[in-house]
């Protein structure tokens, strides 16, 4: 693939990732309505994969590289990452993409329902989104990986230490990450807890 095919293949999908992300503002603002001072999401990051991780990909796959494959075969070429503040916010976006009629449901894994089994908590859904040209219009997948704040801490910190060429002591590390994952969750539950006082009104509870 040559640069400029590369950058002729990822300009719809830049396009629908735009389209995403301002989908994502304004369920934000408005999903909660007057009932929340902030909305549900933290923050985002997004991001369009280079050429060489394209590559990659596709060798990992068994397909040649070109343009065909990577429009046929990937389906995160075009990604978001929403960071939101609870897991009842995770659902209630997701659901609030889920509902809008020009998007395409492609591809939904739920990681916090069911973690992996090395402890990653996380909500993964691809949508296709309508990018429309002159005279027609086509779908682009975006995958957005939803995460609290503490699963995206993990995850980037186990990105970090354990993925790193041969660290020492693979599997005692890997062992206590699967703890630093359940200590977290056990974190993010209180919090919620405190939330769900506020909301109700009601007052939080002493610890013992």
């Amino acid at each position: 693939m040559t640069n400029e095919q590369y950058y002729d293949l990822i300009r719809p999908y830049e396009d629908a990732r735009r389209l995403l992300e301002t989908r994502l503002e304004i369920l934000n603002h408005s999903l909660y309505g007057s009932r929340a001072v902030c909305g549900p999401i933290h923050n985002m990051q997004s991001r369009i994969k280079a050429k060489k991780s394209i590559e990659d990909k596709l060798k990992r796959l068994g397909q040649r590289d070109g343009v065909t494959n990577a429009r046929d075969y990937l389906q995160d070429i075009a990604g978001i990452r929403v960071i939101c503040y609870f897991v009842d916010d995770i659902y209630n976006v997701a659901a609030g993409l889920k509902r809008q009629s020009d998007l395409v449901l492609v591809k939904e894994r739920d990681y916090i329902a069911t973690p992996k089994p090395n402890g990653y908590r996380s909500y993964h859904i691809v949508l296709g989104a309508p990018v429309y040209c002159l005279d027609a219009m086509e779908y682009f997948p975006v995958e957005v990986q939803f995460r609290t704040m503490s699963m995206d801490f993990w995850a980037s910190m186990e990105h970090r230490i354990c993925y790193k060429k041969n660290p020492e002591h693979r599997e005692r590390l890997e062992q206590e990450f699967l703890t630093y994952a359940a200590v977290l969750k056990e974190i993010e539950e209180k919090f919620e807890e405190h939330r769900e006082h506020r909301e109700s009104g009601g007052p939080l509870e002493e610890a013992d």
